[in-house]
């Protein structure tokens, strides 16, 4: 099983199938470790900020990132400018995808528990069926009709509106903050599927984060100035796992793992990680695990896998690639 870590996590990208098959085992051992560090990433995303703004976190992270897939794909041989054709949706994904799906997690996660938002923006599979729907012409079947509806009743049960108070800006503002990353990462997943690359969307990686760092400095300086921050041991290890394991590590194993796996089949295992955040939030942040969650989050779980079990489409084309959060 070492050896097959080993060539997982130097595969080359463009290697004929048969010389990137791992065995099964070394798969879940994967999908497990994936599950687990995206889990747990919720309530130590919710401790770092505690120390630093939303938009400088974002920076940390995508330049972390950034710094683990250039070397990735450099050692792959496979490290090049990408050609003009690719170049809109190189920006897509890296003002869209990263730079704005991390400024409003973030955010969110100042007014949101951890564990709640880890569920929320765990819909963005539901969102993307009917997006694919009217920009791709995808078909809405009725198992999908279900899926979406378990998804959007788990939402309503999560938002808890006969319970809010919605003299309190903060709530509200936090959910929707959630379900617009959320939705927002559906578009962009939306764009994944129906762009034709020149670049595997693994080698354009690199170019995405590049893009990401520099919108997310720029707005960095011109909002909250340069940061001053206190340096402890336990932000340079909430920053360190952000970078290189949650963002970095992470989605390198589910993008090799689901070609060799399946796209539907790895990610019907990841539901798993929303119910590792909030069981962790539960354990490190104290976050309370009530019924609502419970059954919100079990009507979510649902919608996405009945959507999941529905995909039909190829493995490599997938936009279902869960975890940039």
């Amino acid at each position: 099983m070492i050896n097959d870590l080993k060539a997982f996590l130097w595969e080359t990208p463009g290697a004929p199938r048969e010389n990137r098959q791992l065995n099964k085992g070394a798969i879940y051992l994967l999908l497990v470790v994936v599950a687990l560090v995206l889990g747990l990433n919720w309530p130590i995303m919710a401790t770092g900020l505690k120390s630093v703004t939303p938009i400088w976190m974002g920076v940390f992270r995508v330049v972390g990132a950034g710094l683990v897939f250039f070397i990735i794909v450099s050692s792959s041989g496979n490290l090049r400018l990408p050609p003009a054709r690719d170049l809109p949706v190189i920006a897509s994904l890296a003002i869209f995808r990263l730079a704005g799906v991390f400024i409003l997690v973030f955010t969110a996660l100042q007014l949101v528990p951890a564990g709640r938002s880890s569920v929320v923006v765990w819909t963005t599979s539901l969102w993307t069926v009917p997006i694919a729907a009217v920009f791709l012409g995808e078909k809405m079947s009725g198992r999908r009709w279900v899926g979406l509806m378990l998804g959007i009743s788990g939402v309503i049960v999560l938002f808890e509106p006969w319970s809010l108070n919605w003299d309190e800006p903060g709530v509200t503002l936090g959910h929707g903050l959630l379900i617009l990353a959320a939705i927002s990462l559906a578009f962009t997943s939306v764009h994944i599927r129906g762009h034709r690359w020149t670049i595997t969307p693994l080698e354009s990686l690199p170019w995405q984060l590049t893009g990401a760092a520099i919108v997310l400095v720029l707005l960095g300086l011109a909002v909250d100035g340069i940061p001053e921050i206190d340096w402890t041991a336990q932000l340079v290890g909430v920053v360190l796992y952000q970078g290189l394991l949650a963002s970095g590590i992470a989605f390198w194993a589910q993008i090799v793992v689901m070609r060799n796996l399946g796209a539907v089949s790895a990610n019907l295992t990841l539901t798993a990680v929303p119910v590792v955040g909030v069981v962790s939030s539960a354990w490190l942040l104290g976050e309370s695990i009530t019924t609502t969650l419970t059954a919100g989050l079990i009507l979510i779980v649902l919608g996405v896998a009945l959507n999941l079990l529905t995909d039909h489409q190829p493995v490599e084309a997938s936009p279902r690639v869960s975890g940039v959060i």
